[in-house]
C-alpha cells in the first residue's frame, strides 16, 4: 500500500480493494422507511442502534396522493416517535439531499436508501448510497461494510463561460467517461477550477456522480466551505499529494458548452446547438439536482415579465420548504407563476413518475433532473431530455430546446458518450423469447436500468418486503416473457452496467424471491450489486464468459471453486469475501442477522 492515500482509503482507514465494517455517522432514508422498518422488524429488531445517527424524510411521494401512501406516511411517523429519532423532516420539508445539508460535516460518513446520497459529497464527506435491507441491518447492528474503492481524480481549470451551468459540466463529463465510465469509483474534485463552484454547484455535480455508476464523489474542504459553514468548520479529510489514481481527468471549464442528455440516457450527450428547434411540450426544473435558490434565480431571471409558449406545461420544485420560503421573500415564485409556472410543494415530484406532472402519451420534456430512461417521469410512450435551469427556462419560452441567453453555441464537440442514433433501446420486440433451457440471454443490452426492471410508479405500492407481489411486474419495461416464465434454478446472462439507475431493491428482491441461481454480466451497478448480496442472489462479473455464451449452451456455476462452465471451456471469477458468502448462503442479510444474533 502506498503511503500515500486516496480521499477514500484515508476515510475508510485501508487500501483499495478491503473490505471494512464501519458504523456511518448519518444513516438516511425516506418515504422506503415503511419497508425498512417492516424489514427491520423481520431481522428481530426492536430498539434502534442508535437513533441519533437516523435521518428520515418524507419526500417521495409528499404529500401522499393515495390512502395506501397515506397510511405509509403515519406508520413511519409512529416509529419515529416510538424509536425518539430526532432528525426527521414531515411531508413538504423537502428532498432528502437537500435537507441532509443541514446534519452534514465534514469527514463524515453517510449512508442512505437512496442512490443520490452522493450528493453530500460536496460536504466533503463519504456519502454512499445503500438499500433498504441494508439499511435495516444498521438499524439493528449499528454498521454495514463497505469495499474501498478505487479513486478518479477530476482537476478542474479555469472557469465557465456565460450560460454554462454545473448542470452542463456534470453532462459534459458523462459525456467524457460514459454512464459506467466511473463505475464503484470514488471521484475526487481537484484543481483551482473548484474554487469557482459554489455549494450548489457541487451539489448537483455530486450528484449526478451516480449516473457514472460512481461510489461517491466528493470535493476538498477548502475556504469555501469554511464560510458555508460560518468558519465553525472541522477540519475535513482529503486525498494525499501523489496518492494513486486509476484516472485521472483534466477539464478546462471554459472548453465546457451547454448540453443536454437525449431520450434515453444519461450518456446520449448532444449540445444545445446542436438538438436547438426540437419541439417540447413540458419542462422541470427543480428535483435533488437543481432544485435550489441558485436554479430559481437562473429560471425567474429568464422569465421576468414573459410567458411561457401555449399549450406548454412548466412545473417548477423548490428542493426545500426553507428554500421555497426564500425564493417567495425574493419574488421569485411571483415571476415564475405570472409566467405560466406551477410551482408545487417541495418534493420529489414527477422525477419517478409518482408525484404531480406525468408527461402525456408522445410528449417530450426538459428537465433538470437526473434521468431520462424510457418511463422515468411515469409514461413510457414521452421522452425526456436533461439539462440545466436556464435551458428548460429558454426552452419553455419557445416550445422548443433554445439555447441559454449569453451562451456560445461552441465549437463542434465530440465527447465519447453515445452517439447520436446509438441510444440504448430496451424493448424485446414481442414474439421474441430470449429463454434457452435454464438461461435468460440479455447479452446484448447494456445499461438495463432498475426502472425497467420494476417500475418507478409502483414502487410504493408494492413494498419490497413484499417479494410475491413484486415477481409479476419484473422486467416489464422490456421483456413481457420474463415474469411469466422464469423459475427457480435460472441463470441470467447480462451486458455491461446491468442494473444501473436507482437504489430500489425490488429487482433483487423478486429474482431472489424466484430463486434465480444467478446474474453473470459483462459488468454490473454498485448498489444493485450490493442489493442482490443483500437477497442471497449472487452476482458474477466475467466478460469473457458472458461475451462467449452461445444459446443452447448448458452453464454451471461451481461458487466455491469460482468457476463457470459453458460447454466444454471454464471461465474463472474471484470468489466473494467471507462474511459476504455467509450472506448469501442463509439467502439474504435478513437470515444471517437473525441467526448471527447481532
Amino acid at each position: 500500500m502506498s503511503l500515500k492515500q486516496t480521499f477514500a482509503e484515508k476515510i475508510l482507514g485501508a487500501p483499495k480493494g478491503a473490505i471494512v465494517f464501519l458504523s456511518p455517522d448519518i444513516v438516511l432514508s425516506h418515504d422506503n422507511t415503511a419497508s425498512i422498518r417492516k424489514t427491520f422488524l423481520k431481522m428481530g429488531g426492536g430498539r434502534v442502534y442508535d437513533p441519533e445517527r437516523l435521518l428520515i424524510v418524507l419526500d417521495h411521494n409528499a404529500p401522499p396522493a393515495t390512502a395506501q401512501l397515506a397510511n405509509d406516511y403515519q406508520s413511519i411517523r409512529d416509529f419515529v416517535n416510538e424509536q425518539g429519532i430526532k432528525p426527521f423532516y414531515d411531508a413538504g420539508r423537502g428532498i432528502c439531499h437537500q435537507l441532509v445539508s443541514h446534519h452534514a460535516m465534514p469527514g463524515m460518513i453517510i449512508a442512505g436508501s437512496d442512490s443520490h446520497t452522493c450528493t453530500a459529497g460536496a460536504f466533503n464527506t463519504l456519502a454512499v448510497g445503500i438499500d433498504r435491507t441494508e439499511t435495516a441491518g444498521i438499524w439493528k447492528r449499528g454498521e454495514t461494510w463497505f469495499r474501498v474503492p478505487e479513486s478518479m481524480k477530476i482537476i478542474l481549470k479555469r472557469r465557465l463561460r456565460k450560460g454554462v451551468y454545473a448542470k452542463d459540466l456534470s453532462l459534459w463529463i458523462i459525456g467524457l467517461i460514459g454512464s459506467e465510465g466511473a463505475n464503484y469509483l470514488s471521484m475526487e474534485y481537484h484543481g483551482d477550477g473548484v474554487r469557482s463552484l459554489g455549494i450548489s454547484d457541487r451539489m448537483t455535480l455530486a450528484n449526478l456522480a451516480s449516473e457514472m455508476g460512481a461510489k461517491n464523489a466528493v470535493f476538498p474542504p477548502d475556504e469555501l466551505l469554511s464560510a458555508y459553514y460560518g468558519g465553525k468548520m472541522k477540519s475535513g479529510v482529503w486525498a494525499d499529494e501523489g496518492a494513486d489514481y486509476v484516472q485521472v481527468l483534466e477539464i478546462n471549464l471554459d472548453d465546457v458548452v451547454p448540453l443536454v442528455a437525449a431520450p434515453h440516457h444519461v450518456d446520449n450527450i448532444r449540445t444545445v446547438a446542436g438538438v436547438a428547434g426540437t419541439r417540447v411540450q413540458e419542462g422541470l426544473i427543480g428535483t435533488c439536482t437543481n432544485g435550489r435558490i441558485e436554479d430559481l434565480r437562473i429560471a425567474a431571471e429568464i422569465l421576468k415579465g414573459k410567458t411561457i409558449a401555449r399549450d406548454f406545461q412548466l412545473t417548477v420544485i423548490p428542493a426545500s420548504a426553507d428554500i421555497y420560503l426564500q425564493a417567495v421573500e425574493e419574488g421569485l415564485i411571483s415571476i415564475l407563476i405570472r409566467a405560466g409556472a406551477s410551482v408545487l410543494s417541495a418534493s420529489c415530484g414527477p422525477c419517478l413518475g409518482t408525484g404531480q406532472g406525468i408527461p402525456a402519451d408522445g410528449h417530450t420534456v426538459i428537465s433538470t433532473a437526473n434521468r431520462n430512461f424510457r418511463g422515468r417521469m411515469g409514461n413510457v410512450n414521452s421522452e425526456i431530455y436533461l439539462a440545466s435551469p436556464a435551458t428548460v427556462a429558454c426552452s419553455a419560452l419557445a416550445g422548443v430546446i433554445t439555447l441559454p441567453p449569453g451562451a456560445e453555441a461552441g465549437k463542434a464537440v465530440t465527447l465519447p458518450g453515445k452517439k447520436p442514433g446509438t441510444e440504448t433501446k430496451i424493448i424485446i420486440p414481442a414474439g421474441e423469447d430470449r429463454r434457452a433451457g435454464t438461461v435468460w440471454n440479455y447479452a446484448d443490452i447494456n445499461n438495463l436500468n432498475t426502472d425497467q426492471m420494476f417500475a418507478g410508479n409502483l414502487t410504493y405500492k408494492i413494498l419490497s418486503t413484499d417479494a410475491a407481489s413484486i415477481v409479476p411486474h419484473l422486467f416489464k419495461g422490456f421483456d413481457e416473457h420474463f415474469a411469466k416464465a422464469a423459475c427457480q434454478g435460472d441463470l441470467i446472462i447480462a451486458g455491461d452496467n446491468f442494473g444501473c439507475g436507482s437504489s430500489r431493491e425490488h429487482p433483487a428482491v423478486g429474482l431472489a424471491h424466484i430463486g434465480i441461481r444467478a446474474v453473470i454480466a459483462k459488468s454490473v451497478n454498485r448498489i444493485f450489486f450490493r442489493s442482490a448480496i443483500n437477497q442471497g442472489l449472487p452476482v458474477i462479473v466475467q466478460r469473457e464468459a458472458v461475451e462467449n455464451y452461445t444459446p443452447g449452451y448448458a452453464v454451471d456455476v461451481d461458487f466455491e471453486k469460482g468457476l463457470i462452465t459453458m460447454g466444454d471451456k471454464d471461465y474463472p471469477f474471484a470468489p466473494l469475501p467471507g462474511k459476504l458468502q455467509e450472506i448469501i448462503r442463509e439467502k439474504g442479510l435478513v437470515n444471517w442477522i437473525l441467526i448471527s444474533g447481532s
